[in-house]
Order: structure tokens, then sequence, then C-alpha cells
């Protein structure tokens, strides 16, 4: 039996990078995936046959809520939450326009807030479910030119924390992962110097591949694996975090 037989998996952010490697991975386990991006197309191929791509706007409330309800309407329940959407790009805060800042909390931060708003009383009433929030090192130690970045991704720390001491009497898990720099199409927009220096700084010496940071949100979405971890910031980072 796979470790996700009968579960329904909500990825958002599914398009690309870490949401895709995850995806790909949960539906290798047994997941009935519903997969929701901006660009949904991108998401078509990879939900199979049981699963359903869907576009949404993070930074819309009406957005997400539409995606929770056309999810519940088509798959019955969701079992599993992972909020892998986000932006990144570079700016010294010296510079950083408070359209630039507000731009990166309504994307990262907001944005899995409204998913885990519309997600948690299903699963509350269902008194079962898995979320799984990606965060960054970053929320730990700042990084220079990533303020905005920093501050939205230790929001979501401190979210998941709040959330999992709420949910957890309802049997609903929220935890995250915070992910060391991973080679994906979010760098697009960050110097090759960042990315050089980042390196450098890393004692294993290289940035992670999305399927390496997969197999943890499995960990967290399966039972009896993830049954103990709770409000927990898991870090597959490089050794930039220890």
């Amino acid at each position: 039996m796979s470790k996700l037989d009968n579960k329904v998996a909500l990825i958002i952010g599914a398009a690309s990078g870490i949401g895709q490697a995850i995806a790909t991975l949960f539906q290798a386990e047994g997941a009935t995936l519903a997969l929701a991006d901006l660009d949904r197309n991108a998401c078509v191929d990879l939900c199979g046959p049981r699963g359903s791509a869907h576009r949404v706007d993070v930074g819309s409330a009406e957005s997400v809520q539409a995606l929770v309800n056309a999810v519940v309407e088509r798959h019955g329940r969701i079992d599993v939450l992972v909020n892998s959407a986000g932006i990144l790009n570079e700016c010294p805060i010296t510079e950083m326009s408070p359209e630039v800042f507000d731009q990166m909390i309504a994307v990262n931060l907001r944005g899995v807030f409204l998913a885990c708003h519309y997600v948690a009383p299903l699963m509350v009433e269902q008194r079962a479910g898995r979320i799984i929030n990606i965060a960054s090192q970053l929320a730990h130690k700042g990084g220079i030119g990533m303020a905005h970045y920093s501050a939205a991704k230790a929001g979501i720390l401190g979210l998941t924390k709040s959330m999992a001491r709420e949910l957890a009497q309802y049997n609903v898990l929220t935890n995250a992962i915070a992910p060391g720099p991973i080679s994906t199409p979010l760098l697009g927009d960050v110097s090759r110097e960042w990315i050089g220096e980042k390196e450098a700084e890393l004692p294993l010496g290289r940035f992670g591949k999305a399927e390496e940071v997969a197999p943890t949100a499995l960990l967290l979405a399966a039972s009896p694996d993830g049954d103990l971890y709770l409000g927990q910031a898991l870090g597959p980072n490089s050794g930039d975090v220890m």
C-alpha cells in the first residue's frame, strides 16, 4: 500500500519547482492530486487521470476560495494542503518601495493564510488533515537584499506554529518546510552574484534540488511517518542553518 492512498492533496504552486516535485512524489505514493497555479496548463499533465488542475491567484481571496470550493466539489474532501506558491526577487532595503514589499507579503504570506483560512474548516469538520507550508531558511537568518522575502517567510513560521496549536485538537497537523537555496525557476530574478556568494556559504557546497525537498513533504503528509510532527519547520537546507 502506498503512503497516500485514498488521500486528496491540494498543492498550490504546483506548476514548477518544489510544488511540482511534491506533486510528482505524492502521485507516485497514491494521492489524488488537485494542482493549482497561475499557470493552470502546466498542471494538467501532472495531475494524472484521477486528479484535477486549477488556476488560482493566491493574492485574491475570491480566487483562493473559488479554488477550494472547486476542489471539494470535484473530489469531496481535502486531506493534505501544500502551500508552495511564491515569488522571489532581490532588493536592498534602502531601495525597496512599499509596493515591492507589499507584493511580496501578499503572495508569499497572505496567500498562505488565505489557503489555510479556507481549507482549515474543512479539515476540522473531517477531524483530520495535514497542512504543509513552504517557508525558507531565510526566515531564521535573513538575507542581504531579501528583507521582504525573509519577513514573509518568517511570517509563515509564526502562522504555522499558531495554527498548529489551534488545530491539533481536531487531528489537523500543521507544519512547515524551510528549505535552503534550491535550484528552481524561482531564482530567475536573483543575480548570479547573489547565487554565487550564497553557494559559497553552504557547508554542503551546493544548492539543493526540488526532488530532494519533496520527501520531507511526504514525511509530514503520511501516517504514521508524520504523526508526531506539529508546529515544526523542517530544514533541508544544505547546512545553511544548523
